[in-house]
């Protein structure tokens, strides 16, 4: 007789405790101060999915691969432009077969001073990976990226923040020092595995701070954008200045071919004029804040 699998309602404690204990927030990192004395950090970021969100899928059609090109057509060089007319860094999330599609975007993202961090190989979801395939995925990200830019990579952020029971042992393995895909705080904080510190540090997310939740659309579901550009801009205005407030870190994730339409970029342009009104900000790379936090958290 074959034994039927536990219902959660049925587990016994160790077994619920060694789920949540796998992968847990440790301690805090936020400093007591941020470097020149800013009350606030300022940590924007872009993951460039373009076609992987089509690929991953297995999927062959024009129409959608068209949406991801825009990414690098229009969104990109529009995301840039901002950026450099303010002088603020940021941290792009390429994955692997993004940055083999547009090698000179990388570069150049890089040679302009921005990060390039690892966001997968083609957009897959980790966990529905078995661990050699996830550790192989990320070693050759890590060559890609490594090659076309010239740079190490230090940190990850998986796709759609899907993170496996597996993926914090695999990015310790790499010698990566982050990973940006989880939330249990809006300030860094040391990963733990399986209760133990691991000195890998988390650079927090949420969704509520997410470009795509609002404004993504598909014609053949009930997923439609329902959420104005302003009322959009209000809420990271609003999550930036409970940041300051509280002498914390400001983190948003934006997308290329979702943010990077002329009816919805000016929320970057609008948001970095507002944060730029605070003289006492701190605008970095993911990377950058995590080696500060690391060393004075």
């Amino acid at each position: 007789m074959i034994e039927q699998p536990l219902e959660p309602w049925q587990w016994p404690e160790s077994q619920w405790r060694e789920v949540v204990n796998r992968v847990r927030a440790g301690r805090s990192l936020k400093p007591a101060t941020w470097p020149g004395g800013a009350r606030c950090a300022v940590a924007l970021s872009f993951d460039s999915d373009h076609e992987t969100n089509e690929l991953r899928e297995g999927g062959d059609s024009p129409g959608k691969l068209s949406q991801g090109q825009y990414g690098n057509r229009q969104g990109v060089p529009r995301i840039v432009e901002i950026l450099k007319r303010h002088n603020v860094p940021a941290s792009f999330y390429v994955p692997a077969v993004t940055a083999m599609l547009y090698p000179d975007e990388q570069r150049n993202l890089a040679a302009q001073g921005h990060e390039i961090g690892i966001h997968g190989w083609i957009h897959e979801r980790n966990s529905v990976l078995p661990i050699d395939a996830e550790r192989d995925l990320m070693q050759r990200s890590f060559d890609v990226l490594k090659k076309i830019t010239g740079v190490d990579p230090v940190g990850m952020r998986t796709p759609s923040w899907d993170f496996s029971p597996n993926t914090l042992r695999l990015a310790k393995e790499l010698g990566l020092i982050y990973d940006s895909s989880l939330m249990a705080d809006v300030d860094c904080y040391e990963l733990l595995m399986d209760e133990q510190p691991t000195g890998v540090v988390e650079l927090p997310v949420e969704w509520i701070r997410d470009d795509a939740v609002y404004f993504n659309m598909n014609r053949f579901a009930a997923l439609r954008p329902y959420t104005p550009p302003t009322d959009v801009f209000d809420i990271f205005k609003r999550e930036f200045d409970a940041a300051y407030a509280e002498g914390g870190l400001f983190q948003l994730t934006m997308h290329p071919h979702v943010i990077g339409y002329r009816s919805r970029v000016w929320i970057l342009d609008a948001l970095i004029r507002h944060i730029q009104q605070h003289s006492d900000v701190w605008f970095a790379t993911h990377a950058d804040i995590v080696r500060y936090v690391k060393a004075n958290g």
